[in-house]
C-alpha cells in the first residue's frame, strides 16, 4: 500500500526536523526518513559540537515552539573577540596588534536586545526538535533508508528497505553533504578537501568566560573557544589530519599544554568534559538547488567550513525559505512540487549560499598561512573593519541573519 503524504523529507537532522515541524503547523503533512535511528542521535556520544545560532535563525525555532526548550540550555554571545597570530615556539614573534572585536550593544537598537548568536550544544537542539516532532504528531521512518525512486509529472514515489511506500507531490533531500538523492537526481556537486580536521572538545573553566567567543586564527587553521551554559566551553581548535588525529590520542594534561601555549591562561584551570570529537573540513556546494520534484537544503546543497560558525544558518535559512515558499504555493493551490514552485526557493537562497560558501573558502585560505605578504594585509583589513563602525555593525547584522530580504520565520512571524 502506497501512503501519501505532502512532502517526503529525507533526513531527520536539525534542518530536515525544523522543515517538518514549519510544514506541519502550517496544515501540511510531511514525513521523516533517517537511515539511522533517531534516538541514537540524541546520545551525548554522537556528536560533541556546539553550534553558533545567529539570532534570526533562534527566531524560527521560537515560532516553531522550540525555542522556550532550547533557552535555558543556550548560551548567548554578547562579544566575539578575532585576532591573528603565530603558532607558539622558540622563534615565535610577538603577537600582531591587528584585531576585531564585536559588540551585541553596538546593534542592540536594530537587533530588538538579542545577542550576536546563542550557541547551542547540538545533541540539546535534536533532542527539543524531536520532542516537537513527537508531539506534533509528525510520523518518522526509520532506521530506513531509499531504494528506488519513481517519478511522473504529479507526484513523486520512494520505495524504503522497510518496504514502506511513500508519494508526495514533492521530496527533499536533508540527508547531508553525502546525499544519495542528490546522486540520484545528477546534480553535480564541487567538493574539496581543506586538508584540516577540527578536533572538538567540551572544557569547564575556573574563570567566567562573559559570554565572550574568541577565535584565534593560526597557520594551521582557526582556533576558537566558544561560551557554553555553567561556564563551560566548546573548544573548535583546527590542525592538519595528522596533527589532529595526533591530537585525540594526547593525555588530557599533554592537551591542555598545546591549548594554553596557543590560547594562554586568562581562562584559568580548564577540565575536560566528556570526550573528544574529530571532524574533517571541507567545501561542499551543489550547483543546483532542485531538480524535478526533488529540492536540496542545507548540506546536502552546501557544507561549509566552521570558521565564522555559519553552516547550520545557511541550512535554517534554507528551510525557512522553503517552508513559506512550498505553503504560500499550497494555500493558491499550486502543484508545491512543481519547477515553477522549487525555484522561487532555489531563487531566495542561490545568492546568500553561494557568496557565503565562497566567502568562508577565501577566509580558509587567507588565514590559514604564514605567507609575509598576506599576514599584514589580512591584520590591515582587520584593523581597518574594527574602526569603522558602520562596516563593523553590517558584519554582525549579516551573520546575526539581519540582512536580505528575509523569510517571515526568520523575522520572528508566523506563515
Amino acid at each position: 500500500m502506497e501512503k501519501n503524504c505532502d512532502v517526503i523529507i529525507s533526513g531527520a537532522g536539525m534542518a530536515g526536523m525544523t522543515l517538518a515541524l514549519a510544514l506541519a503547523q502550517n496544515g501540511l503533512k510531511p514525513v521523516l526518513i533517517e537511515r539511522q535511528p533517531v534516538t541514537d542521535q540524541l546520545d551525548a556520544g554522537y556528536d560533541g559540537r556546539a553550534s553558533a545560532i545567529a539570532y534570526s535563525c533562534f527566531r524560527q525555532w521560537n515560532v516553531l515552539g522550540v525555542g522556550e526548550k532550547l533557552a535555558p540550555l543556550s548560551c548567548r554571545m554578547d562579544e566575539i573577540m578575532v585576532t591573528d597570530g603565530h603558532l607558539p615556539g622558540a622563534a615565535t614573534k610577538a603577537p600582531l596588534p591587528f584585531y576585531l572585536h564585536f559588540r551585541a550593544q553596538e546593534i542592540s537598537d536594530r537587533s530588538g536586545d538579542e545577542p550576536l548568536g546563542y550557541m547551542v550544544e547540538n545533541r540539546h537542539i535534536r533532542t527539543a526538535l524531536y520532542e516537537g516532532i513527537m508531539a506534533a504528531g509528525i510520523e518518522v521512518i526509520a532506521p530506513a533508508a531509499i531504494e528506488t525512486i519513481e517519478e511522473n509529472p504529479s507526484r513523486i514515489s520512494v520505495t524504503l528497505n522497510t518496504g514502506d511506500v511513500l508519494s508526495a507531490p514533492l521530496l527533499v533531500g536533508a540527508e547531508g553533504r553525502q546525499s544519495r538523492l542528490r546522486e540520484w537526481a545528477g546534480i553535480r556537486n564541487i567538493a574539496w578537501d581543506y586538508g584540516q580536521s577540527a578536533v572538538v572538545v567540551t572544557v569547564k573553566m575556573q574563570h567566567p568566560h562573559n559570554h565572550v567567543a574568541y577565535e584565534y586564527f593560526l597557520t594551521s587553521g582557526p582556533f576558537a573557544i566558544l561560551p557554553l551554559t555553567d561556564n563551560r566551553a566548546c573548544i573548535v581548535w583546527s590542525e592538519s589530519h595528522d596533527k589532529a588525529k595526533a591530537l585525540m590520542g594526547v593525555r588530557d594534561e599533554l592537551f591542555f599544554a598545546h591549548f594554553q601555549e596557543r590560547f594562554g591562561e586568562f581562562l584559568g584551570e580548564i577540565e575536560l568534559v566528556g570526550p573528544k570529537f574529530i571532524y574533517p573540513l571541507g567545501l561542499s556546494l551543489a550547483e543546483d538547488m532542485h531538480k524535478g520534484r526533488l529540492a536540496l537544503l542545507g548540506d546536502s546543497a552546501h557544507g561549509i567550513h566552521p570558521i565564522a560558525g555559519q553552516g547550520l544558518n545557511l541550512g535554517l535559512k534554507d528551510v525557512a525559505a522553503l517552508a513559506e515558499v512550498v505553503i504560500e504555493a499550497a494555500r493558491l493551490g499550486e502543484d508545491i512540487g512543481s519547477e515553477l514552485v522549487l525555484e522561487r526557493y532555489a531563487r531566495w537562497r542561490r545568492f546568500d549560499n553561494v557568496t557565503t560558501s565562497l566567502a568562508t573558502d577565501g577566509f580558509v585560505h587567507l588565514f590559514s598561512n604564514n605567507n609575509p605578504i598576506l599576514r599584514p594585509l589580512r591584520g590591515l583589513g582587520m584593523g581597518v573593519v574594527n574602526q569603522i563602525g558602520v562596516f563593523r555593525r553590517f558584519f554582525m547584522e549579516d551573520a546575526g541573519g539581519a540582512t536580505g530580504d528575509l523569510p517571515r520565520l526568520l523575522q520572528g512571524q508566523e506563515l
